[in-house]
């Protein structure tokens, strides 16, 4: 059912229905009770009653006593007297011609001729006979269906009210919600304004509260697009430029000299451009994937070697990566794990000038790797902004794009490890760090990373 509105009138009216219901059966009940008491003293009045006409003597008079018109209760009382010898002494018209009396003093309920019957029977020693006025048990359960009946009677003719009423109460009670609809039905694409939540009802407002919060979600995603698309362009047009420039100065020089400069700066500009694009496709990838990375066991040496011989390293430059790498096993989304490893690889590279050397190597606590480098380093006042997106600094390169770090940023939370960095205490340089605390581990379900090997 797709209605709100039919689905809470369905509730109700079946609710309603169980609450009558449940009244009907309670009256029944209860109604029988007293019923069933009423009639029971009636019995033991009218037996009483004959009894004293015996004792007085009067025989026939008692017999017919019981003979009363009762609207309500049709087929009156019927009464016998017996005596201790087994001989019927009298009876009331329309009593059975079986005994009804009993040998003991009371109230009983008894099969007589196929019928029901409650039985009171008074015994009377000196008279030497037995009183008994009874009536059938089934006449008493008629009564009592007759009272249901008149009772329920009503409230089957009001259901059909009750039914209109509560839907008309319905619509009524709905209509903040079709007022909101139709608020929302009149914006256009652009407008993620927040709904006023002052006079909706309460309600409602959780699920408004709900939409303003996706609202604010779509409007950041969507700024957030606006800006990278805004930064992706600029970042294009300035090597693209450059490109232009070089190939045009490459076709008008005619010493070899300057034309193979111009080619080089050419070339550069291509290297640039390509990383941009790879590091732009690599980051729309992590941001637009919502599905959890598989894990499998990646050894950290074996990863390491193989960035290092993707990358070109210019000439003076040196790169070593730990022996111990190679006891190393990480756990964890092997391309998640790349894209952190090369995007660091190539920010140590493009800030490390030749002669210089760049050292991968295994935490000591064992939780991790490292990468250390020899360049400038990082001013203190940039460290916490050089993860955003296009943020390069005031050591930029010209090869330098300022995604390298946010791309490892992403890749680093994508796979449940912390990236840090700080600058180097010995010399001038720049350490980042790729830790997995173990807490974090057994808490991220789907992105989980253990290491097992290296040094602890």
């Amino acid at each position: 059912m797709s209605s709100l509105r039919r689905r809470l009138f369905v509730l109700l009216m079946v609710a309603t229905g169980a609450i009558w219901l449940c009244a009907v059966g309670w009256i029944y009940m209860s109604s029988r009770a007293e019923l069933q008491h009423v009639l029971d003293t009636r019995l033991q009045e009218a037996a009483r009653m004959v009894h004293s006409l015996v004792a007085s003597g009067n025989v026939s008079a008692a017999a017919a006593t019981t003979h009363i018109e009762d609207v309500a209760y049709t087929k009156q009382l019927s009464c016998q007297i017996w005596s201790f010898d087994g001989r019927l002494v009298a009876r009331s018209s329309g009593a059975p011609d079986q005994s009804l009396a009993q040998n003991e003093e009371g109230f009983a309920d008894r099969d007589v001729g196929g019928e029901q019957w409650r039985i009171y029977t008074i015994v009377d020693q000196k008279k030497g006979v037995r009183v008994a006025v009874g009536d059938r048990i089934g006449l008493r359960n008629q009564l009592v269906r007759d009272l249901v009946a008149g009772l329920a009677a009503p409230a089957l003719l009001i259901a059909p009210l009750l039914g209109l009423m509560i839907w008309a109460s319905l619509g009524r009670g709905l209509r903040p919600l079709n007022a909101i609809a139709g608020d929302i039905a009149k914006r256009d694409g652009e407008d993620m304004q927040a709904i006023a939540l002052d006079e909706t009802p309460t309600e409602v407002r959780p699920l408004l509260a709900a939409l303003n919060g996706l609202f604010g979600k779509v409007e950041a995603a969507r700024r957030h697009e606006r800006e990278i698309t805004a930064f992706a362009a600029h970042e294009l047009r300035t090597p693209l430029a450059g490109l232009k420039t070089q190939v045009q100065v490459a076709l008008a020089a005619t010493d070899a000299a300057i034309r193979e400069k111009a080619l080089r700066q050419v070339l550069v500009s291509v290297d640039r451009t390509t990383r941009l694009a790879r590091q732009l496709l690599a980051l729309a990838k992590l941001e637009a994937s919502a599905v959890p990375p598989a894990t499998e066991t990646t050894n950290a040496g074996g990863l390491l070697r193989e960035v290092v011989a993707e990358c070109v390293v210019p000439a003076g430059l040196s790169i070593e990566v730990d022996p111990e790498l190679d006891g190393l096993s990480l756990k964890a989304d092997r391309e998640s794990l790349h894209l952190i490893v090369r995007n660091l690889h190539e920010n140590a590279i493009a800030h490390t000038t030749a002669p210089g050397r760049i050292r991968w190597a295994a935490l000591t606590e064992g939780n991790g790797i490292a990468v250390t480098d020899e360049g400038p380093g990082i001013p203190d006042d940039e460290l916490p902004l050089v993860m955003q997106r296009f943020y390069r600094g005031r050591s930029r390169t010209a090869s330098g794009t300022g995604l390298g770090l946010t791309i490892a940023k992403l890749a680093a939370d994508r796979v449940g490890a912390r990236l840090s960095l700080k600058n180097r205490n010995d010399r001038p340089g720049l350490c980042c760090t790729l830790a997995w605390r173990e807490t974090e581990l057994r808490a991220r379900k789907g992105l989980r990373c253990s290491l097992q090997g290296g040094r602890v």
